[in-house]
C-alpha cells in the first residue's frame, strides 16, 4: 500500500498527493514546516515543536486553520494510516493558494499538510568515528532580514551552504553568521566540549532553536556537565575537545574534523558518546 499523506483533512495515497501550483508556498516559500521523529508509537516532545510551528507562523502572520490538539491528532491518525511506529513526520503550512504577485492577502486559507516516511540516518560509521565539517562562504542570514527563529519554507540559504559542503565532499557545513561566529550546520545545531564544558551559541548568533538541541542541553545538565551557551568563532571550533550536531534526524552525531583539521583527538569524544547513549536510552522502546 502507498504512503498516506495528510492533506487539509483528507487522505492521499503519495503519487496522488499534490497542492496547486498557484500555492504561495510553492511560488514564493510562503510557509513553515516542522521535522518530528516518533519513536515506538509516540510523537517525540509533540508540544514543543507544534508551539515552535505555531510561533513560527505566527511570525509571519499566518493562522493555523486548526488547533494543535487536532494537529496533534491529525499527526497520529497519518501514523495510523500508514502503519508507522518509528517514522519521521513533516508538517508543513502553506499560505494557501492565491495569484502570481506577492500580496499574501490574496490567500484565502492556508493549507496543512502531513507527511510521515521513513527516516534516512547517517551512516553508523559517522557516530562510531565522527564526521567532517567545511565551513561554507554562504552565511547565516541576518536576524534583522528574518529570525532564523523562523522555520520557513524558504531554505535556499542553507540549500546553498548545503551545496558548499557537498561539493567539497562533506555532507555538512558549518555556518557562520554576518558577525564571523559560530551560528549553526545547514539542518543541525552544532555543540563542542571544552575543558569538560558543553558549549553551543545562543540563540541571538542567528540559529533555530533545535528541540532536539534543548534536549540535550537538559540531558547534559542531568549528567552533571556544565553548560554555556556563548557566542563561538572558528578558533574556538578548530581548538574544541569535542565537536557534535543534533538533530531531528541526527540526534547526535560526532564531528572529528572541520576544514582538514582534526578536532580533539580525532575520535568521538566520551561527552559526546554518554550524550548519544543517553538520547537513545530516553527515547528507545521500554
Amino acid at each position: 500500500m502507498s504512503i498516506q499523506v495528510y492533506i487539509d483533512g483528507e487522505f492521499y495515497a503519495k503519487e496522488e498527493a499534490k497542492i496547486s501550483v498557484y500555492d504561495h508556498g510553492l511560488l514564493y516559500g510562503d510557509g513553515v514546516f516542522e521535522g518530528i521523529r516518533s519513536y515506538c508509537g509516540t510523537v517525540f516532545r509533540m508540544k514543543e515543536h507544534l508551539d515552535r510551528l505555531w510561533d513560527s507562523a505566527k511570525a509571519i502572520a499566518i493562522e493555523i486553520p486548526m488547533t494543535k490538539e487536532a494537529m496533534g491528532d491529525a499527526i497520529y491518525a497519518t501514523l495510523k494510516q500508514n502503519n508507522f511506529t518509528d517514522a519521521y513526520i513533516r508538517l508543513v503550512v502553506t499560505r494557501g493558494v492565491g495569484d502570481l504577485g506577492l500580496n499574501p492577502m490574496n490567500c484565502k486559507t492556508p493549507s496543512v499538510i502531513i507527511i510521515t516516511d521513513k527516516i534516512q540516518l547517517y551512516p553508523t560509521e559517522y557516530y562510531e568515528d565522527g564526521m567532517e565539517l567545511v565551513t561554507a562562504s554562504t552565511v547565516r542570514i541576518h536576524p534583522m532580514s528574518i529570525s532564523p527563529r523562523v522555520k520557513s519554507l524558504n531554505y535556499l540559504n542553507n540549500i546553498m551552504a548545503k551545496l558548499e559542503g557537498l561539493k567539497a565532499g562533506c555532507v555538512e557545513a558549518l555556518m557562520t553568521n554576518v558577525r564571523g561566529e559560530v551560528a549553526e550546520c545547514t539542518g543541525d545545531n552544532i555543540f563542542i566540549v571544552k575543558r569538560g564544558r558543553l558549549l553551543t551559541p545562543p540563540v541571538d548568533a542567528g540559529i533555530l532553536e533545535g528541540v532536539t538541541r534543548n534536549f540535550v542541553i537538559e540531558l547534559a545538565k542531568r549528567e552533571g556537565v556544565e553548560v554555556c551557551e556563548v557566542p563561538l568563532t572558528k578558533y574556538d571550533m578548530y581548538v574544541a575537545d569535542e565537536c557534535f550536531l543534533t538533530g531531528t534526524a541526527a540526534e547526535a552525531v560526532p564531528i572529528t574534523k572541520l576544514d582538514g583539521r582534526t578536532i580533539g583527538d580525532g575520535r568521538p569524544g566520551p561527552i559526546t558518546k554518554k550524550l548519544l547513549d543517553c538520547f537513545r536510552k530516553e527515547v528507545r522502546c521500554k
